[in-house]
């Protein structure tokens, strides 16, 4: 599970650049340009294209659920770093079956704290919190796919 840990933060790493280079570069050649200038284990390469083809995929649905779970809020008012955290966040809550929604939320958590502000944690834990139990009545074990 370690290296699951490190590829949320080289995902993020890749969502950050991918937002910073809009819209000339997609997901895919950035994370490509990670794999190709970065050391990365290989049991982290695979979760990272795992993690970031989910949110590269479910991107409009990821944002939409976010977005109604965020209060006062608008995503595209967050910070790069908190805006991805999320969605790294939302992707395994609503898309990665053999991610418990408690261990997605600790891990998104734990990238706020590493990459985020003071705020970030707090921020992040109430967001994905307030998913998680917008979904927890849909479909089979709270994971509804659109």
């Amino acid at each position: 599970m370690k290296q699951r840990s490190r590829a949320r933060g080289w995902a993020l790493q890749v969502l950050y650049a991918w937002e910073a280079r809009r819209p000339s570069r997609d997901i895919d050649d950035v994370l490509e340009e990670f794999l190709t200038t970065r050391r990365i284990h290989p049991d982290s390469r695979a979760y990272l294209r795992s993690l970031v083809g989910l949110v590269e995929t479910h991107l409009r649905d990821i944002d939409a659920s976010l977005s109604e779970s965020l209060t006062n809020w608008r995503l595209e008012r967050l910070s790069v770093i908190d805006r991805n955290v999320l969605r790294i966040g939302a992707a395994e809550l609503l898309h990665a079956d053999d991610v418990p929604p408690r261990a997605a939320l600790q891990e998104a958590i734990i990238l706020a704290e590493k990459y985020g502000t003071d705020e970030s944690p707090r921020f992040v834990n109430g967001v994905l919190d307030a998913l998680m139990h917008a979904r927890s009545g849909e479909g089979a074990g709270g994971r509804e796919r659109r």
